[in-house]
């Protein structure tokens, strides 16, 4: 196949993106902003987040960003009818990336969200005369509890699921793939998305992206004995990846119709992960393991259970014996120079930018915890790092 055949070359594109400005949702912005500077990128924010927004949008250099405030669960996502039909007039490309990924949300607040949204998003696009392609950001976490190697065809395989995060975006998938009978689809499964891996700089995380994150942070804080055995691959991919790889594949005429697993091609396990890190850190681990069921109980004391609870909920991820193939991503990335890097390659950038963290706060600066609303702890303090709410 010719490269002219492989990657759309056509006029300037019209985006429409949801889940904006969220930990990829803005980076996704930026990109196609600078690799289309003569496109508009619609951008659906929800009102608590358009002030954020808005100062993000301006900083923007490339594509013109428009802002509409709505929500992908509302009708005719919210928006005015002025605003609905604009979008079915112009939009060629839509990146559905608006989630709830909380692991211990309740499933009625996920499965509005996740499934109803996703249906809301796939009645937009069937409204959209010159669609080119709809980009569905799922998660390698639809494959809940099976273990072994799990390929990107693969989607009901009977499994059960260990939280509504996971039960729900399986839902929503299963929608895009029977879209994909009438629609130029395309489903992108990140596994843990963590920090840029030339920068180190991480900003929101939740749900299983907060897996690694923790393991990243935790050494630094306090040297809680790894959970299980460790043995399991810990799959994380930095956010530039993933970014870079939905711009291309989005591009690439081959990518319609099929799934990609966004995952690194050759997986640290996690007991390796957390030693490199600690050693990084300069920070001795405890000499012994805890199984999964007693780091859970472990978590559960009063003194850590109120700091613990993202940890309890990324325990079964950990020792989880799962294994994506990448089969369709390495193919249609090749040649590319799109790649997805070792976590060797940019621990020391991810180590780097939380330490810079606490000692900006040690010396007393307004610093945002990435992890949480709340101030950053000091690295001697004897906590746990906890998600954002």
């Amino acid at each position: 196949m010719s490269e002219t055949s492989k990657t759309r070359h056509d006029r300037p594109g019209t985006y429409f993106i949801t889940g904006y400005p969220g930990f990829i949702g803005k980076r996704l912005v930026e990109h196609i902003a600078r690799e289309d500077p003569q496109g508009l990128i619609y951008a659906l924010v929800q009102p608590k987040a358009f002030k954020e927004a808005q100062a993000l949008a301006a900083k923007v250099t490339g594509a013109r960003v428009e802002l509409l405030t709505g929500d992908a669960v509302d009708m005719h996502l919210g928006l005015s009818g002025e605003e609905y039909q604009r979008l079915c007039e112009q939009v060629t490309d839509i990146f559905h990336l608006a989630a709830v990924s909380q692991l211990g949300v309740p499933k009625e607040t996920a499965w509005r969200v996740n499934v109803d949204g996703t249906r809301n998003l796939l009645e937009l696009a069937r409204d959209c005369e010159h669609l080119s392609r709809f980009n569905h950001f799922s998660t390698c976490y639809v494959s809940g509890d099976r273990v072994g190697v799990i390929a990107e065809d693969e989607l009901d395989r009977g499994q059960a699921f260990r939280n509504a995060y996971e039960e729900t975006k399986f839902q929503a998938e299963r929608l895009v793939q029977r879209a994909a009978a009438t629609l130029p689809v395309t489903i992108f499964r990140p596994s843990s998305v963590v920090g840029d891996s030339r920068t180190g700089e991480i900003d929101r995380f939740e749900g299983p992206y907060y897996l690694g994150i923790l393991l990243v942070t935790s050494p630094l804080v306090v040297p809680l004995p790894l959970p299980g055995n460790g043995v399991a691959p810990l799959n994380v991919v930095p956010v530039d990846f993933v970014v870079e790889a939905v711009w291309r594949l989005s591009r690439d005429a081959r990518a319609q119709g099929r799934t990609f697993h966004l995952v690194d091609p050759n997986p640290m396990s996690a007991r390796r992960v957390y030693e490199l890190i600690a050693e990084k850190a300069h920070k001795r681990l405890p000499r012994f393991n805890l199984s999964a069921r007693a780091a859970d109980v472990m978590l559960r004391l009063p003194v850590l259970e109120k700091l613990a609870r993202p940890q309890r909920a990324a325990i079964s991820y950990v020792n989880h014996l799962a294994i994506y193939n990448c089969h369709n991503t390495l193919e249609l990335l090749d040649g590319t120079g799109v790649r997805c890097p070792p976590l060797s390659s940019y621990l020391d950038q991810l180590v780097a930018y939380v330490r810079e963290q606490y000692k900006q706060r040690k010396e007393g600066a307004e610093v945002e915890d990435p992890l949480d609303h709340g101030p950053l702890p000091s690295p001697d303090e004897v906590s746990a790092p906890r998600s954002r709410r």
